[in-house]
């Protein structure tokens, strides 16, 4: 029996943990929403309690290196007796925050790294941990501005997390999602690329813009930012977002002093440039920023990434059952 215990406290014969969203990306602030399957071990353990962590792959500043930040944490049940050998599901609905990187447009990965974490807390024994990749969709005015974007001629490069905050904004969560846009022919010899940070709230849609405007031969070249606010319904039709957003644009490559509509959070203070994203490039698609698998490998790489990440914190080995390290 000592023995028994022993193996226990060491997770040896312990119950596992596996959670399953449902189906569907998610968006930013909205709900998601799942279970969480418990299998009883050899014996009867209380549990604790169960937590939900959100985690992201982020770039630290100026591109030293990368690390994981945990974001957003929810306790979805616990304080129960698990028995030997029994199941138990726990089904969750918990909000995210508006500010939640989008991982896919039109159903094609970005190449950002977003995973869910639980967390099973056994009295007398290890924790145990499960980890699932999130896939987020835009909100309908992002994926508006994205859409039009394309359909003026930009093309999609890459898209990373960076670690910090962008100056003079309500930003909630320690990092920010940059887009990198490269520049149709009729703007490519004054800008090298476009950088896009989408910072939602309840009401409305911040853009964050900062452009990498070219030298010429007496001048070197540096960034240009503005920043422009949207109430999320946007404006009425298509035509009006490809107009809307190509006056963003001409503002940008001229930097003109206004920063168009009033900043959401009623700052317009300067904002400090961002380090440039290495995130995974892939091709833009025929339908705007409608992103393409480059060489069909896109996809499979992202959710190999974020189980490689957390390699020490799944030690199962089949990806549905681990132990915290």
């Amino acid at each position: 029996m000592v023995f028994k215990r022993l193996l226990g406290s060491l997770g040896v014969g312990g119950p596992t943990v596996d959670t399953v969203l449902d189906p569907g990306a998610a968006r930013p602030g909205g709900a998601l929403s799942g279970r969480v399957v418990l299998v009883g071990g050899t014996a009867d353990h209380h549990i604790e309690h169960i937590g939900l962590e959100l985690v992201a792959r982020v770039e630290a500043e100026h591109g030293e290196g990368e690390g994981v930040v945990a974001f957003d944490r929810h306790t979805v049940g616990g304080s129960f007796r698990l028995a030997a050998g029994a199941r138990h599901e726990v089904p969750f609905s918990v909000p995210l925050p508006w500010e939640m990187p989008v991982t896919e447009l039109h159903g094609q990965p970005l190449g950002i790294a977003l995973g869910v974490r639980t967390e099973l807390a056994v009295a007398g024994a290890r924790d145990k941990g499960d980890l699932d990749p999130l896939t987020v969709a835009p909100l309908p005015a992002q994926e508006a501005v994205l859409d039009a974007f394309g359909q003026l001629g930009f093309g999609f490069r890459s898209a990373d997390l960076e670690y910090g905050r962008i100056g003079g904004t309500g930003q909630q969560l320690p990092f920010y999602q940059e887009i990198e846009l490269t520049p149709p022919a009729r703007y490519a010899h004054q800008v090298n690329e476009i950088e896009l940070t989408f910072l939602a709230v309840p009401g409305a849609l911040e853009v964050v813009l900062e452009a990498d405007k070219r030298g010429g031969p007496f001048a070197d070249g540096h960034d240009a930012l503005s920043r422009f606010t949207v109430p999320h319904e946007g404006p009425a039709g298509p035509q009006d977002w490809n107009a809307l957003v190509e006056g963003w644009i001409q503002e940008l490559v001229e930097h003109r002093a206004s920063y168009g509509s009033h900043a959401v959070y009623g700052h317009e203070s300067g904002l400090p440039g961002g380090a440039p994203g290495v995130g995974t490039a892939v091709a833009a698609g025929a339908a705007g920023l409608a992103v393409g698998v480059a060489g069909g490998m896109v996809a499979a790489e992202v959710v190999d990434e974020v189980g490689d990440f957390f390699e020490g914190d799944d030690e199962g080995g089949d990806g549905s059952e681990g132990e915290e390290g």
